[in-house]
Protein backbone atom coordinates (compact mmCIF):
# COMPACT_ATOMS: atom_id res chain seq x y z
CA UNK A 1 0.00 0.00 0.00
CA UNK A 2 1.29 3.31 -0.88
CA UNK A 3 2.31 6.01 2.07
CA UNK A 4 1.37 8.63 -0.65
CA UNK A 5 -2.23 9.71 -1.48
CA UNK A 6 -2.03 8.64 -5.36
CA UNK A 7 -5.40 9.51 -6.82
CA UNK A 8 -7.49 7.37 -8.77
CA UNK A 9 -9.54 10.21 -10.34
CA UNK A 10 -6.59 12.10 -11.66
CA UNK A 11 -7.21 15.08 -9.63
CA UNK A 12 -4.15 16.92 -8.14
CA UNK A 13 -3.63 16.51 -4.05
CA UNK A 14 -1.05 17.79 -2.01
CA UNK A 15 -0.60 20.17 -5.04
CA UNK A 16 2.18 19.56 -7.47
CA UNK A 17 2.02 23.09 -8.78
CA UNK A 18 0.07 25.30 -10.77
CA UNK A 19 3.18 27.12 -11.82
CA UNK A 20 4.95 24.93 -13.47
CA UNK A 21 6.93 25.68 -16.63
CA UNK A 22 8.81 22.97 -18.93
CA UNK A 23 11.36 23.97 -21.25
CA UNK A 24 14.34 22.33 -23.10
CA UNK A 25 17.81 23.85 -22.32
CA UNK A 26 21.03 22.96 -24.04
CA UNK A 27 23.85 21.85 -21.61
CA UNK A 28 26.27 21.30 -24.41
CA UNK A 29 27.31 23.29 -27.70
CA UNK A 30 29.13 20.10 -29.72
CA UNK A 31 25.48 18.48 -30.40
CA UNK A 32 21.81 19.00 -30.80
CA UNK A 33 20.73 16.31 -28.79
CA UNK A 34 22.95 17.77 -25.69
CA UNK A 35 19.53 19.60 -23.96
CA UNK A 36 17.19 18.80 -21.28
CA UNK A 37 13.64 18.83 -21.25
CA UNK A 38 13.21 20.43 -17.92
CA UNK A 39 9.93 20.73 -15.43
CA UNK A 40 10.39 23.39 -12.23
CA UNK A 41 7.61 23.54 -9.97
CA UNK A 42 7.02 25.57 -6.61
CA UNK A 43 10.46 25.41 -4.89
CA UNK A 44 10.72 23.11 -2.29
CA UNK A 45 13.48 22.35 0.13
CA UNK A 46 12.03 19.15 1.21
CA UNK A 47 11.48 17.48 -2.22
CA UNK A 48 13.31 15.85 -4.51
CA UNK A 49 14.19 15.98 -8.06
CA UNK A 50 13.24 13.01 -10.18
CA UNK A 51 16.09 12.82 -13.30
CA UNK A 52 15.31 10.50 -16.06
CA UNK A 53 17.48 9.09 -18.62
CA UNK A 54 15.99 6.74 -21.63
CA UNK A 55 16.94 3.84 -22.98
CA UNK A 56 17.15 2.97 -27.19
CA UNK A 57 20.57 0.42 -26.91
CA UNK A 58 22.42 4.09 -27.03
CA UNK A 59 21.30 4.71 -30.76
CA UNK A 60 17.88 4.40 -31.48
CA UNK A 61 16.92 7.93 -32.54
CA UNK A 62 12.82 7.18 -31.95
CA UNK A 63 13.57 6.91 -28.31
CA UNK A 64 13.99 10.71 -26.69
CA UNK A 65 14.00 12.61 -23.80
CA UNK A 66 10.07 12.49 -24.26
CA UNK A 67 9.68 8.98 -23.64
CA UNK A 68 9.11 10.30 -20.27
CA UNK A 69 6.25 12.65 -21.24
CA UNK A 70 4.07 9.89 -19.87
CA UNK A 71 5.42 8.90 -16.84
CA UNK A 72 5.57 12.68 -15.89
CA UNK A 73 1.97 13.39 -16.19
CA UNK A 74 1.05 10.15 -13.71
CA UNK A 75 3.64 11.04 -11.09
CA UNK A 76 2.47 14.81 -11.20
CA UNK A 77 -1.43 13.57 -9.92
CA UNK A 78 0.63 11.67 -6.89
CA UNK A 79 0.96 13.51 -4.01
CA UNK A 80 4.58 13.30 -4.17
CA UNK A 81 7.27 15.45 -2.80
CA UNK A 82 8.56 16.23 -6.01
CA UNK A 83 10.70 19.48 -6.39
CA UNK A 84 11.08 19.65 -10.05
CA UNK A 85 11.76 16.90 -13.08
CA UNK A 86 14.22 16.61 -15.72
CA UNK A 87 14.84 14.48 -19.01
CA UNK A 88 17.97 14.26 -20.07
CA UNK A 89 18.54 13.68 -24.20
CA UNK A 90 22.57 12.58 -25.12
CA UNK A 91 24.79 11.91 -28.06
CA UNK A 92 24.03 8.24 -29.81
CA UNK A 93 25.77 5.93 -31.61
CA UNK A 94 25.01 5.25 -35.48
CA UNK A 95 22.25 3.04 -35.86
CA UNK A 96 22.05 0.84 -38.91
CA UNK A 97 18.36 1.51 -39.87
CA UNK A 98 18.63 5.36 -40.00
CA UNK A 99 21.93 5.89 -41.97
CA UNK A 100 23.37 9.35 -42.54
CA UNK A 101 25.88 10.83 -45.06
CA UNK A 102 28.27 12.47 -43.25
CA UNK A 103 28.71 14.73 -46.54
CA UNK A 104 25.25 16.24 -46.41
CA UNK A 105 24.59 15.72 -42.43
CA UNK A 106 25.44 18.73 -40.29
CA UNK A 107 27.69 17.42 -37.82
CA UNK A 108 25.51 18.91 -34.88
CA UNK A 109 23.04 16.38 -35.88
CA UNK A 110 25.36 13.19 -37.03
CA UNK A 111 25.29 10.49 -35.00
CA UNK A 112 28.32 8.97 -34.61
CA UNK A 113 28.87 8.66 -30.28
CA UNK A 114 31.33 6.23 -29.28
CA UNK A 115 32.07 5.73 -25.26
CA UNK A 116 32.73 7.66 -23.28
CA UNK A 117 30.81 10.43 -25.09
CA UNK A 118 27.39 9.07 -23.87
CA UNK A 119 27.95 9.10 -20.24
CA UNK A 120 30.27 12.53 -20.45
CA UNK A 121 27.01 13.92 -21.33
CA UNK A 122 24.55 12.48 -18.64
CA UNK A 123 27.78 14.21 -16.49
CA UNK A 124 27.88 17.28 -18.09
CA UNK A 125 23.70 17.50 -18.07
CA UNK A 126 23.55 16.39 -14.51
CA UNK A 127 26.39 19.10 -13.81
CA UNK A 128 24.28 21.50 -15.57
CA UNK A 129 21.10 20.89 -13.47
CA UNK A 130 22.78 21.06 -10.06
CA UNK A 131 24.53 24.42 -11.01
CA UNK A 132 21.68 25.51 -12.23
CA UNK A 133 19.02 24.95 -9.28
CA UNK A 134 21.09 24.22 -6.51
CA UNK A 135 19.43 20.61 -5.41
CA UNK A 136 22.39 19.26 -4.06
CA UNK A 137 21.74 15.25 -3.46
CA UNK A 138 18.23 15.56 -3.13
CA UNK A 139 17.81 14.01 -6.26
CA UNK A 140 16.80 10.20 -7.49
CA UNK A 141 18.06 9.23 -11.09
CA UNK A 142 15.63 6.99 -12.95
CA UNK A 143 16.71 4.95 -15.84
CA UNK A 144 15.57 3.03 -18.76
CA UNK A 145 17.81 -0.01 -20.15
CA UNK A 146 20.69 1.52 -21.53
CA UNK A 147 20.02 4.51 -19.73
CA UNK A 148 19.64 3.00 -16.10
CA UNK A 149 23.19 1.19 -17.36
CA UNK A 150 23.80 4.86 -17.51
CA UNK A 151 22.68 6.11 -14.35
CA UNK A 152 25.10 3.63 -12.62
CA UNK A 153 27.68 4.47 -14.40
CA UNK A 154 27.78 8.25 -13.67
CA UNK A 155 28.34 7.16 -9.86
CA UNK A 156 30.87 3.99 -10.45
CA UNK A 157 34.62 4.92 -9.15
CA UNK A 158 36.09 3.49 -12.22
CA UNK A 159 34.00 5.08 -14.92
CA UNK A 160 32.58 8.08 -13.71
CA UNK A 161 35.00 11.27 -15.09
CA UNK A 162 36.21 8.49 -17.44
CA UNK A 163 38.47 5.99 -16.06
CA UNK A 164 38.02 3.10 -17.08
CA UNK A 165 40.76 0.42 -15.93
CA UNK A 166 41.04 -3.26 -16.47
CA UNK A 167 41.08 -5.46 -13.64
CA UNK A 168 42.39 -9.35 -13.49
CA UNK A 169 41.35 -11.53 -11.39
CA UNK A 170 37.97 -12.05 -10.20
CA UNK A 171 35.29 -9.55 -8.45
CA UNK A 172 37.02 -11.09 -4.82
CA UNK A 173 40.16 -9.33 -5.94
CA UNK A 174 38.71 -6.39 -7.69
CA UNK A 175 41.56 -3.89 -7.30
CA UNK A 176 44.25 -5.29 -9.07
CA UNK A 177 44.32 -2.90 -11.97
CA UNK A 178 46.23 -3.97 -15.63
CA UNK A 179 46.24 0.17 -16.57
CA UNK A 180 43.94 2.28 -18.46
CA UNK A 181 42.03 0.27 -21.53
CA UNK A 182 40.29 3.51 -22.88
CA UNK A 183 40.67 7.20 -23.59
CA UNK A 184 38.92 10.60 -23.13
CA UNK A 185 39.85 12.95 -25.45
CA UNK A 186 38.87 16.68 -25.39
CA UNK A 187 37.46 18.72 -21.77
CA UNK A 188 35.96 16.36 -19.28
CA UNK A 189 32.66 17.71 -18.41
CA UNK A 190 32.06 19.37 -14.64
CA UNK A 191 32.48 17.23 -11.86
CA UNK A 192 29.42 16.06 -10.00
CA UNK A 193 28.93 18.78 -7.02
CA UNK A 194 26.80 16.08 -5.18
CA UNK A 195 25.27 12.20 -6.20
CA UNK A 196 22.14 10.91 -6.10
CA UNK A 197 20.03 9.97 -3.04
CA UNK A 198 18.56 7.28 -4.84
CA UNK A 199 18.68 5.37 -8.31
CA UNK A 200 16.07 3.77 -10.35
CA UNK A 201 16.89 1.26 -12.78
CA UNK A 202 14.28 -0.01 -14.87
CA UNK A 203 14.86 -3.64 -17.49
CA UNK A 204 18.30 -1.74 -16.79
CA UNK A 205 21.49 -3.62 -18.80
CA UNK A 206 23.65 -4.11 -16.17
CA UNK A 207 26.59 -6.42 -17.40
CA UNK A 208 27.04 -6.18 -21.15
CA UNK A 209 29.04 -9.16 -21.77
CA UNK A 210 26.20 -11.08 -20.12
CA UNK A 211 23.80 -9.53 -22.17
CA UNK A 212 25.06 -10.47 -25.70
CA UNK A 213 25.39 -14.24 -23.97
CA UNK A 214 22.57 -14.89 -22.83
CA UNK A 215 21.00 -13.85 -26.66
CA UNK A 216 24.21 -14.87 -28.92
CA UNK A 217 21.61 -16.45 -31.39
CA UNK A 218 20.48 -12.68 -31.83
CA UNK A 219 23.23 -10.66 -33.92
CA UNK A 220 21.61 -7.41 -33.01
CA UNK A 221 23.02 -7.44 -29.12
CA UNK A 222 26.50 -7.96 -30.41
CA UNK A 223 26.08 -5.09 -32.81
CA UNK A 224 24.58 -2.41 -30.74
CA UNK A 225 27.21 -3.08 -27.86
CA UNK A 226 30.15 -2.50 -30.38
CA UNK A 227 28.56 0.17 -31.94
CA UNK A 228 28.64 1.93 -28.40
CA UNK A 229 31.25 0.44 -26.67
CA UNK A 230 33.95 -0.86 -29.78
CA UNK A 231 35.03 -4.57 -29.80
CA UNK A 232 37.31 -4.84 -26.91
CA UNK A 233 35.30 -6.84 -24.00
CA UNK A 234 37.73 -5.75 -21.93
CA UNK A 235 36.37 -2.35 -22.01
CA UNK A 236 32.66 -4.04 -22.18
CA UNK A 237 33.50 -5.76 -18.27
CA UNK A 238 34.75 -2.28 -17.44
CA UNK A 239 32.09 -0.46 -17.55
CA UNK A 240 29.27 -2.83 -16.81
CA UNK A 241 28.04 -1.60 -13.24
CA UNK A 242 27.54 -5.62 -12.05
CA UNK A 243 31.08 -6.34 -13.19
CA UNK A 244 33.28 -4.06 -11.34
CA UNK A 245 33.10 -4.10 -7.57
CA UNK A 246 35.07 -2.31 -5.13
CA UNK A 247 37.17 0.89 -5.74
CA UNK A 248 35.99 0.16 -9.66
CA UNK A 249 32.42 -0.37 -9.06
CA UNK A 250 29.21 1.41 -7.85
CA UNK A 251 30.57 0.14 -4.00
CA UNK A 252 33.87 2.35 -4.19
CA UNK A 253 32.40 5.33 -6.55
CA UNK A 254 28.80 5.78 -4.79
CA UNK A 255 29.74 7.27 -1.08
CA UNK A 256 26.95 9.01 -0.09
CA UNK A 257 23.78 7.04 -2.16
CA UNK A 258 21.20 5.41 -0.12
CA UNK A 259 18.48 3.15 -2.09
CA UNK A 260 18.80 1.65 -5.77
CA UNK A 261 15.05 0.10 -6.69
CA UNK A 262 16.32 -2.40 -9.95
CA UNK A 263 12.67 -3.16 -11.53
CA UNK A 264 11.73 -5.34 -14.00
CA UNK A 265 9.23 -7.32 -15.61
CA UNK A 266 8.74 -10.98 -16.26
CA UNK A 267 7.27 -10.10 -19.78
CA UNK A 268 10.30 -8.27 -20.76
CA UNK A 269 11.10 -10.00 -24.13
CA UNK A 270 14.36 -7.89 -24.80
CA UNK A 271 16.29 -7.82 -21.22
CA UNK A 272 16.51 -10.92 -18.87
CA UNK A 273 15.86 -10.96 -15.66
CA UNK A 274 19.33 -12.06 -14.60
CA UNK A 275 20.67 -8.58 -15.07
CA UNK A 276 18.93 -7.41 -11.95
CA UNK A 277 19.85 -10.82 -10.20
CA UNK A 278 23.90 -9.83 -11.20
CA UNK A 279 23.27 -6.27 -10.18
CA UNK A 280 21.70 -7.12 -6.53
CA UNK A 281 24.31 -9.12 -5.90
CA UNK A 282 27.20 -6.51 -6.77
CA UNK A 283 25.43 -3.86 -4.86
CA UNK A 284 25.42 -6.45 -1.90
CA UNK A 285 28.77 -4.82 0.01
CA UNK A 286 27.48 -1.36 -1.20
CA UNK A 287 24.36 -2.23 0.76
CA UNK A 288 26.07 -3.54 3.90
CA UNK A 289 27.95 -0.18 4.41
CA UNK A 290 27.17 2.82 5.71
CA UNK A 291 26.39 5.95 3.94
CA UNK A 292 28.85 8.68 3.94
CA UNK A 293 26.70 11.61 4.59
CA UNK A 294 27.39 15.11 6.48
CA UNK A 295 27.55 15.27 9.88
CA UNK A 296 24.96 18.30 10.26
CA UNK A 297 22.40 16.08 8.48
CA UNK A 298 21.94 14.40 11.80
CA UNK A 299 21.04 11.27 9.86
CA UNK A 300 21.81 7.25 9.87
CA UNK A 301 23.71 6.27 7.12
CA UNK A 302 21.35 2.99 6.33
CA UNK A 303 21.05 2.03 2.89
CA UNK A 304 18.78 -0.88 0.79
CA UNK A 305 18.67 -2.65 -2.57
CA UNK A 306 15.03 -3.68 -3.07
CA UNK A 307 14.15 -5.31 -6.27
CA UNK A 308 10.54 -4.44 -7.61
CA UNK A 309 8.32 -6.76 -10.15
CA UNK A 310 6.57 -4.53 -12.56
CA UNK A 311 4.65 -5.92 -15.46
CA UNK A 312 4.66 -5.61 -19.32
CA UNK A 313 6.94 -5.56 -21.95
CA UNK A 314 10.65 -3.72 -22.56
CA UNK A 315 9.10 -0.50 -23.90
CA UNK A 316 5.86 -0.42 -22.43
CA UNK A 317 7.60 0.53 -18.86
CA UNK A 318 7.67 3.75 -20.75
CA UNK A 319 5.29 4.33 -23.70
CA UNK A 320 2.11 3.85 -21.12
CA UNK A 321 3.91 5.09 -18.18
CA UNK A 322 2.58 3.36 -15.83
CA UNK A 323 5.63 1.04 -14.69
CA UNK A 324 7.97 3.11 -14.81
CA UNK A 325 6.02 5.46 -12.80
CA UNK A 326 5.05 2.73 -10.45
CA UNK A 327 9.10 2.31 -9.98
CA UNK A 328 9.44 5.67 -8.96
CA UNK A 329 6.46 6.09 -6.77
CA UNK A 330 7.87 2.83 -4.76
CA UNK A 331 11.79 4.69 -4.65
CA UNK A 332 9.67 7.20 -2.62
CA UNK A 333 7.98 5.11 -0.48
CA UNK A 334 11.10 3.55 0.42
CA UNK A 335 12.88 7.23 1.37
CA UNK A 336 10.10 7.51 3.19
CA UNK A 337 10.52 4.57 5.12
CA UNK A 338 13.93 5.38 5.81
CA UNK A 339 13.10 8.98 6.91
CA UNK A 340 14.67 10.58 3.87
CA UNK A 341 11.66 12.24 2.93
CA UNK A 342 8.52 13.41 3.93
Amino acid sequence: MSHFPINQDGTPQDTMSDHSMTRTVAYGRVHNLQSIAVTTLDPREDGYWVIFIHGGAWRDPAVTSASFNATESILRNRGLPIAGFASISYRLSAHPNYSQDPTNTAPKDFQDAKHPDHIRDVEAALAFLQNTYAFGTRYILVGHSCGATLAFQAVMGAVSHHREQAFVGSTDNPDKSIGFVSASPGPLPPALTAQPTAIVGVAGIYDLRRLRDTHADISAYQEFIEGAFGADEVLWDGVSPAQMAGSRGVEGGWKSGRLTVLAHSKDDELVDGSQAEVMKEALRNWEQTEAQIPKQELSHGDRRVRVLSISGAHDEAWERGEELAHAVTFAFEQLQDMGLAP
